[in-house]
């Protein structure tokens, strides 16, 4: 069984379900927490069974940070990633 296409579809699962059936800011906050517990709990099945999730482009943000272009590097990380400005500055801070 290929468990981290299994860890993807909970993923995928999760957030078309809860953005789906969210209609108002306070509603995709509450989303936004229980995804966020869901992620915490994913990362921690996948370390348990081994599962190496490999960020897309991260050698290139990796090498921009090094560079000390740290902007262009959390740009780069939102392209790759989709992640919004929060998460990919704080991705790019632990790389620092």
């Amino acid at each position: 069984m290929d468990y981290g296409m299994l860890l993807l579809g909970v993923v995928v699962l999760v957030v078309v379900v809860g953005l789906g059936s969210s209609a108002t800011d306070r509603r995709l906050t509450r989303v936004d927490r229980r995804l966020a517990r869901v992620e915490t709990k994913l990362d921690a099945i996948a370390e348990k069974l081994g599962v190496v999730v490999e960020e897309p482009g991260l050698a290139e943000v990796v090498a921009l940070v090094r560079e000390g272009r740290k902007i262009q590097a959390i740009k780069v990380y939102r392209e790759r990633t989709g992640a919004d400005l929060k998460d990919a500055k704080d991705a790019v801070e632990r790389l620092a």
